[in-house]
């Protein structure tokens, strides 16, 4: 179980994740020309100066369609930035400290003029599926229940295929945040997540619909129930797309 220092910890990262987050969007902004795999350099730099550590895979910077691949890592002949592109960013650090679990956010940008309807539909929808997670998860906890991660997941999953993307929602809800990587082994929010989450143990919430050959919007957030069976979101919440 996290406690008081573990999550003031994670709660520090997260911020300096945000933070480096909007740095790496600046970057893009100010850089023509600039490719997924320099702004992923970019994030590790930002990493070292902020005494922060990934773990053995580095930070997610994918465009346009790559952004279609929940698990795409760029290569050094990585995609160049043009106008008129979608861009998500999903990083994930922690403080040195052993002590110190991660942080794991993703967020979506556009650099260009107009963002297209199709892609604005689906950002709504990938947000208000991670909101529905949220106000579920608050909901039982008002009833003095603690839901199952497979219970989570369901009700972002059925919002995601009532509004016609059955089948592009392809990896989990969200999982257990760890101390060695991201992922920890405390229960995930999935299909198969039946085990109650714990209190004072941090989480992600992190929906996604993929069109693949197109693009891929995904949400990431943290969060944990204190031991007063109340939600506490520890990262920034996304509501819009980031214009650059």
């Amino acid at each position: 179980m996290w406690n008081k220092e573990i999550i003031y910890l994670h709660i520090e990262a997260n911020k300096l994740l945000d933070r480096i987050k909007d740095e790496s969007f600046d970057y893009i902004r100010l850089n023509k020309n600039v490719s997924e795999k320099d702004v992923q350099n970019f994030i590790v730099k930002k990493f070292k100066e902020n005494n922060l550590k990934h773990d053995k895979d580095l930070p997610i910077v994918a465009f346009n369609e790559n952004s279609a691949k929940p698990h795409y890592f760029p290569l050094e002949d990585s995609k160049i930035i043009k106008e008129n592109s979608l861009i998500l960013i999903d990083l994930w650090a922690k403080f040195k400290d052993s002590k110190s679990p991660f942080g794991d956010i993703t967020w979506m940008a556009y650099y260009g003029d107009e963002i297209p309807d199709k892609i604005k539909r689906v950002f709504d929808i990938v947000m208000k599926s991670r909101d529905n997670a949220l106000d579920f998860i608050k909901s039982e906890l008002d009833k003095g229940k603690i839901p199952s991660g497979k219970e989570i997941d369901k009700v972002v999953r059925d919002y995601i295929y009532d509004n016609g993307f059955e089948g592009k929602f392809i990896h989990g809800t969200g999982h257990c945040i760890g101390f060695t990587s991201p992922h920890g082994n405390r229960g995930n929010i999935n299909t198969k997540g039946k085990q109650h989450l714990l209190t004072n143990m941090g989480y992600t919430i992190e929906p996604g619909i993929y069109l693949e050959g197109e693009f891929g919007v995904r949400s990431e957030i943290n969060f944990f129930i204190n031991g007063n069976l109340k939600l506490i979101i520890t990262s920034k919440v996304q509501k819009e797309i980031v214009k650059i």
